[in-house]
């Protein structure tokens, strides 16, 4: 399995790079094999523009939740005059999605009542998408245990500072380096994406920090095998 992240920014990243900005994260996506898309968001048609993709290979979206820098209508509307299929979960729902078992599983970002996580399975590699969302709720936790995941992609939106009242819905890294403490022996990888323009480091310094710790800092452009 492969995946592609069209995006890693939380929504507080402009849809375009303003200008003297240094670096910049399109807001959070991600395509697995070239074939199924995480987070039909705004940027999404000029992302796969840029990393040579072929929209009308992507058969089947799915989306975390309906908050604006995850899901877009226009973007939506696009890709299914190319080919692809909607895919509607509610949490606990499984089902096969073209060569794929996807399992959605609640997340806790009640901002957004009805919020999914997903486990994706091709019947060799699993991933474990979770955006957005604070901490892991019981069942997803459960399930990253007993089915270890390839590579467990988790919600990083916020940095060490604290003091964020956004982590009632949203991780801080020191959330993330807990839950790496406490499931990272059940998984291959654990990657986080989804950061705050204002609440990290440049990326060379976070990832080198991250890193350090065993959790990969995924960049706009990223593509991850396994």
């Amino acid at each position: 399995m492969k995946i592609l992240f069209l995006g890693t920014g939380a929504a507080d990243w402009p849809l375009e790079r303003p200008e003297g900005c240094g670096e910049f994260r399109r807001l959070s996506s991600a395509l697995i094999d070239g074939a199924l898309l995480i987070d039909p968001g705004p940027q999404v048609p000029e992302a796969l523009a840029e990393y040579g993709c072929d929209p009308a290979g992507v058969g089947h979206i799915l989306n975390t939740h309906r908050h604006g820098d995850h899901f877009c209508e226009k973007t939506v509307e696009f890709l299914l005059a190319r080919g692809a299929a909607y895919e509607d979960f509610a949490p606990g729902e499984e089902r096969r999605v073209g060569s794929y078992t996807v399992t959605a599983y609640a997340g806790n970002h009640s901002t957004c009542p009805g919020t999914v996580h997903f486990m994706i399975s091709d019947g060799k590699s699993t991933l474990f998408y979770g955006l957005d969302g604070a901490w892991l709720l019981y069942d997803e936790a459960h399930a990253i245990l007993t089915r270890k995941p390839d590579l467990a992609v988790l919600d990083g939106t916020l940095g060490f500072v604290g003091e964020d009242h956004r982590i009632f819905e949203h991780n801080d890294l020191n959330m993330v380096l807990e839950m790496q403490r406490t499931l990272g022996p059940n998984v291959g990888r654990i990657c986080i994406t989804h950061m705050s323009r204002f609440a990290h480091t440049d990326h060379a310094a976070l990832s080198a920090e991250m890193g350090a710790r065993g959790v990969l800092t995924a960049y706009d452009g990223l593509e991850l095998t396994f």
